[in-house]
């Protein structure tokens, strides 16, 4: 599994989300900058985004997954 599909996966299926992936191999760290999700509780995001992974999951595609989530603003802002 390539970061690249991924990325695109996420970004198709969350149209308003901008995903960077840093892994590869069946390892992920997704940074995950949406407003929208954001401002959900941790667990309704995290639900979103693995309802669109979870056929890679199921099928050994992907096995490890981190997610840290973050506005627009605060992405732009970081260091």
């Amino acid at each position: 599994m390539q970061a690249v599909a991924v990325k695109q996966l996420l970004e198709e299926k969350l149209p308003t989300t901008q995903v960077e992936v840093e892994g590869e191999g069946c390892n992920f760290q997704l940074n995950i900058i949406s407003d929208e999700l954001a401002a959900l509780s941790p667990v309704k995001r995290q639900q979103q985004v693995y309802a669109e992974i979870n056929p890679w999951i199921a099928d050994g595609s992907i096995h490890a997954v981190t997610m840290k989530f973050f506005t627009r603003t605060a992405w732009a802002e970081r260091s």
